[in-house]
């Protein structure tokens, strides 16, 4: 049985996160501020002032730290029947992302009343984000 590498998965994960935190940033900021502000003018979405979570920046960025982290070590699992290479984070990636975007998404896009461009941008950012988080964990990944 092979032997994870752990400090590289934490490497890899933490590093991943990071890409995705910027990613995130440039999802939101660039992309989706227009809509947050017309979803925030029109009261279907909730402006800074009236957050419910004053600290939501901080589990934010968080999120995609441990989320990293976790695609890194899945990656690491997989790679032994997968085989080591970008193909393999990139389904592993895939993979994340999907379980991570879609589904409350869909929801959201479904049930809120928002516009479907929100909830689209937030599963561009889930998805494209854990496929780059763990092409840069694959990256870092180095047996022992």
């Amino acid at each position: 049985m092979a032997l994870v590498n752990t400090k590289r998965v934490w490497l890899g994960g933490l590093v991943g996160g990071v890409v995705w935190v910027v990613w995130a940033t440039i999802v939101n900021f660039g992309l989706l501020m227009p809509k947050y502000q017309a979803a925030m003018q029109a009261g279907t979405m909730l402006g800074e002032e009236q957050a419910r979570y004053p600290f939501f920046m901080v589990v934010w960025i968080l999120q995609f730290l441990v989320l990293g982290v976790l695609l890194a070590a899945l990656y690491a699992g997989v790679r032994l029947a997968w085989g080591p290479g970008p193909g393999t984070a990139i389904k592993v990636g895939l993979i994340g992302g999907f379980l991570a975007g879609f589904p409350v998404n869909f929801y959201l896009a479904t049930w809120a009343p928002m516009g479907r461009g929100i909830p689209a941008g937030w599963l561009l950012e889930l998805l494209v984000g854990a496929v780059l988080a763990t092409l840069v964990a694959g990256w870092f990944y180095r047996e022992a």
